[in-house]
């Protein structure tokens, strides 16, 4: 019978390093009693370790401490701290309009922040550039070089397996195959990560989000097209070629029908409504010389107008079909709506969650993210932060805390 081979001192050294980076990452300042405590290690192999994290730039030591009153009085505790500046990461989300870059510490606190739109852009070398002017108008802002990163990762809205590959076999999503993270990678020289936008909408709302805590999650991207991200027991499902979570099976849904959004259908609704001289509606005088936008159509609902209030209600109607069938399918314990049309989605809340329960037997909850149109960016950083965790021993760090 085969047996497993023994750890090694460099493997053990390793395997206690990462256990010791996990806790300091997440904590404050810890003692060296803190981290025993925290990981069951023996103090000697607490301190050994911690030395070389010191040296590698992971961890700084500050000036000793005083142990908590009424223990032994000694020699002073020796004072650790996660180096939250030894790097940088950033979060790049691609949207259809423009484009969001994060630029993040090793804690994940924003250190600046980029957008620029897409409206001129013909071509996917275009996008491409205007994506990494983005990226360097980021970096200048902080005064970080690109030594000082160390990764990123890009959302997109395609289907994304888990090695970071675009659904190339159908024909649209392989349209999205623009080789935008190989040439960011080749003009800065850091880890560029591929990923579902709605994949790192989700990580962004267990992370910073509504749905902190829980493991049983769909985050459902509502604005031009829905999407979804799906957890399920605190893992992010992708399917065998990145297709969980894709919603073109809304195509035969009934009350449903495509995929549009929520600022889709409500703007598309109210443009149809200002354009028909039959209907009175004072979206029409709120649009005047300009495009009806979903923006608008919630306005006009607010402030009484009953053609507003229908479009959202036919709106809410649709909404509600969209997330029972998620929760018919993944029975999730949150549903998360998500995006720049998130704040305007809260007024419709209280009626979805009251329609779920004529549709299935198992209505999640239901919220509307507090992350906006970051929502994807923050997702994004996250991921980014996962590859440096995974990866932290094998990584060069040139920044160092002042």
């Amino acid at each position: 019978m085969a047996t497993t081979p023994a750890a090694t001192p460099p493997l053990l050294r390793r395997v206690n390093a990462s256990k010791l980076l996990g806790v300091l990452s997440t904590a404050g300042v810890m003692t060296g009693t803190g981290l025993i405590e925290a990981t069951g290690l023996t103090r000697a192999t607490v301190h050994a370790v911690c030395n070389d994290l010191i040296a590698m730039g992971w961890v700084v030591e500050l000036d000793p401490g005083h142990d908590a009153p009424g223990t032994p009085v000694g020699r002073p505790s020796r004072r650790f701290e996660f180096n939250s500046q030894a790097g940088y990461v950033l979060g790049i989300d691609v949207g259809a309009a423009k484009t969001t870059v994060l630029l993040a510490d090793l804690r994940g606190e924003t250190v600046a922040k980029a957008g620029r739109s897409f409206a001129e852009v013909k071509t996917p070398t275009e996008q491409t550039e205007v994506v990494n002017q983005a990226v360097l108008e980021t970096l200048a802002a902080a005064g970080v070089s690109d030594q000082e990163v160390l990764a990123a990762a890009v959302g997109i809205a395609a289907p994304v397996d888990r090695d970071g590959n675009i659904l190339v076999d159908d024909e649209f999503w392989r349209r999205f195959d623009a080789g935008l993270t190989a040439r960011l990678s080749e003009l800065h020289g850091w880890p560029v990560l591929l990923e579902n936008d709605a994949n790192l909408a989700a990580l962004g709302e267990r992370w910073r989000g509504q749905a902190r805590e829980v493991d049983d999650l769909v985050v459902l991207l509502a604005g031009e097209r829905f999407g979804s991200g799906l957890m399920d027991s605190g893992r992010l499902l992708h399917g065998s070629r990145g297709g969980a979570g894709e919603m073109v099976y809304l195509k035969m849904v009934e009350g449903v029908g495509d995929t549009a959004g929520i600022a889709r259908t409500a703007r598309e609704r109210g443009a149809k409504a200002v354009a028909d001289p039959a209907v009175k509606t004072s979206l029409r005088a709120l649009a005047g010389d300009k495009p009806v936008t979903a923006e608008l159509v919630f306005a006009a609902a607010a402030s009484g107008d009953q053609v507003a209030l229908g479009i959202l209600d036919e709106v809410t109607t649709r909404t509600a079909r969209v997330v029972a069938t998620l929760a018919i399918l993944f029975n999730p314990e949150l549903v998360v709506i998500g995006g720049a049309v998130a704040e305007a989605a809260k007024s419709l809340l209280p009626s979805i969650t009251e329609q779920l329960a004529g549709f299935t037997a198992t209505p999640p909850r239901v919220a509307a993210s507090s992350l906006g149109d970051a929502i994807v960016s923050v997702g994004a950083v996250r991921r980014a932060l996962n590859y440096v965790e995974e990866h932290a021993l094998d990584l060069q760090l040139l920044a160092r805390r002042t």
